[in-house]
């Protein structure tokens, strides 16, 4: 099981800019804990998203000796791809795609249509630079604009995309409104028709059915979850009232309680939650 600690996710909507020594600083704890992944930054535009403006200063303030953690960039374009891949420290990066067409017009300024020629760019550029690329699947599950959709509709949109060669995706609910029925439809579906890609999982929850989101997708083949320390985060162009993210802690108990092996550092992902609190408490509230 893969467990991707996604920080950028959490910070993005913070109202109050944080250092970019500060977030170093956490980033640099997060890098001890043994997170597969860390998604710790986005080359978007710093008017839409000023609190990441700061992600290639960060890089200069990474120690990434000692620590087998990938790092990965958001990106919401051909010339974020072009600057993320500039960086040899970022070996992955993600890109948003929403098949919800208001959606991708309003966080992309682009339609579906046009953000599979994107794609197929931005798969380029990874190509020629040796970057792994991770297709976020936004609205997922599902979009509160009444734009059309269904699992098979979903199943069809990463069928044309896994004909451009992408061969990982991340399956998005935006809102936090998956069902756990459509939830192991689509990855049991998924991972019996493509067992060559990787699907994982970017779940955002209300408290109360956290569980049944991740165990509907575990049942059905994922082993890769996207989570927050203390489920912060939510995406801050899809509505007025945000949804967390999957606290980490959760899902570390869920890979314990299923014997799964994880290399986590106990010690390191206290110190971590401790730091990350102390953001919270300066930067988090409006």
């Amino acid at each position: 099981m893969k467990i991707i600690e996604c920080p950028r996710d959490a910070w993005q909507g913070f109202p109050h800019f944080i250092p970019t020594e500060k977030k170093a600083a956490y980033l640099n704890q997060l890098l001890k804990v043994g997170f597969h992944t860390i998604d710790f930054g986005s080359f978007v535009s710093p008017k839409a998203m000023p609190q990441v403006s700061d992600t290639a200063r960060l890089l200069d303030h990474l120690d990434l000796s000692g620590t087998d953690s990938r790092l990965l960039a958001i990106v919401a374009n051909e010339r974020g791809a072009m600057e993320a891949c500039r960086f040899g420290q970022i070996q992955v990066l993600g890109y948003p795609f929403s098949i919800s067409e208001t959606f991708q017009l309003r966080n992309a300024n682009a339609t579906v249509r046009q953000s599979f020629e994107k794609t197929r760019s931005i798969a380029a550029l990874c190509t020629e630079n040796g970057k792994e690329l991770v297709i976020y699947i936004s609205m997922g599950f599902g979009n509160p604009y009444g734009d059309f959709w269904n699992v098979a509709y979903t199943l069809d949109k990463i069928h044309e995309l896994a004909e451009l060669g992408i061969t990982k995706f991340s399956l998005a609910d935006t809102i936090g409104i998956a069902r756990e029925d459509d939830i192991h439809a689509l990855f049991s579906q998924l991972i019996a028709a493509y067992p060559n890609l990787e699907f994982g999982a970017h779940f955002h929850s209300k408290p109360g059915n956290w569980r049944q989101k991740i165990n509907a997708a575990y049942t059905a083949g994922c082993r890769r979850f996207d989570g927050v320390l203390l489920g912060y985060g939510g995406c801050p162009m899809a509505q007025d009232e945000l949804v967390g993210n999957i606290p980490t802690e959760h899902l570390i108990a869920f890979a314990d309680e299923k014997k799964e092996l994880l290399k986590i550092n106990s010690e390191a992902l206290v110190n971590a939650r401790e730091l990350f609190l102390r953001l919270v408490s300066a930067y988090a509230q409006g």
